[in-house]
């Protein structure tokens, strides 16, 4: 277990699943907490401060130290005051877990606006807000001449970085976070601060309730967000300054560090392309198609035409 002791940490979206998972086992490696969670359902209605309470209950049970916030990250200012809160309460920052996330699942033809903007504002927004406060306090703390070791761990999806049918919505927040993930990790390594991003697999409210996953009887459990949580810990540790701008994927015991956007197929014309000859190009080098998995059936049976050669 790495030793976190000293560390100060964010966890958003903490009172329940993976963010609870987070910040157990932050506290378990002696971080103090800050628990993040507005207590709202898994589409991101209404309020309730009891689980952020109840989190924080069980690590001072533990012997761990912890206070609990109910700020909305999708509020620049109530992000704001939830850096503050941990600063006011502990001296510092040092830890940001960005977790708090919500669904709103519809096909995109019947999406209506509002679940695409509640959407993108928890995931994508509730990332930007917590972490431009804490680089604020960073940055200070760097220009004062401290030597900075903080870290900011983001939380995309398979959704995001893989894709996933009715998740529009989700999926374009999550892939936003991965390359906001990238970008920031390249804006903040001046100031002491890796910025790495995991996209995984485990069994929460959201996926309960949308994939009916449920726990094995007996051996391992590979959706236990306990899993995910191993390696949050990992990259918070002191040890891990040099590991950032890295995107994993997380299931079970695998953990696997994603390529993203990468140069594939390469169509070259040195006095650039008219579209019929591009056409033929495209037809000739991918004469079954270039479309994921089972969507030039879908597009078959839709009437649709598909990528072929005649």
């Amino acid at each position: 277990m790495p030793d976190l002791s000293g560390k100060v940490a964010i966890v958003t979206g903490a009172g329940r699943g993976i963010g609870r998972s987070h910040a157990l086992a932050l506290a378990a490696a002696g971080a103090e907490l800050v628990i993040n969670d507005l207590g709202g359902g898994v589409a991101g209605e209404g309020a309730d401060a009891t689980p952020a309470q109840q989190v924080v209950d069980e690590i001072k049970a533990g012997g761990g130290e912890a206070v609990a916030n109910g700020e909305n990250v999708a509020s620049f200012d109530g992000a704001g005051r939830l850096v503050q809160q941990a600063i006011d309460e502990f001296g510092q920052l040092d830890i940001l877990i960005n977790n708090a996330g919500i669904l709103r699942d519809r096909m995109l033809v019947n999406m209506t606006e509002e679940e695409w903007d509640a959407v993108i504002a928890v995931h994508l927004k509730g990332h930007f807000a917590p972490t431009q406060h804490a680089a604020a306090h960073w940055r200070e703390r760097s220009k004062a001449g401290e030597e900075v070791r903080a870290r900011i761990v983001n939380t995309s999806s398979p959704s995001g970085v893989f894709g996933n049918v009715g998740q529009a919505n989700y999926g374009a927040a999550k892939a936003g976070i991965a390359g906001f993930t990238v970008i920031v990790a390249q804006e903040l390594a001046r100031y002491g601060v890796t910025v790495n991003c995991l996209a995984p697999n485990a069994r929460t409210r959201m996926t309960e309730e949308t994939f009916q996953m449920s726990a094995p009887e007996e051996g391992f459990d590979p959706l236990d967000p306990s899993n995910v949580s191993a390696v949050v810990v990992a990259l918070c540790a002191d040890e891990a300054q040099a590991i950032t701008g890295q995107v994993f994927h997380v299931w079970g015991g695998a953990v696997n560090a994603l390529r993203g956007w990468s140069a594939g197929e390469l169509f070259d014309a040195p006095d650039g392309w008219e579209p019929d000859a591009l056409l033929g190009e495209l037809l000739a080098r991918f004469p079954d198609g270039a479309s994921p998995p089972g969507m030039i059936a879908g597009m078959r049976s839709a009437g649709g035409q598909s990528l072929q050669a005649s």
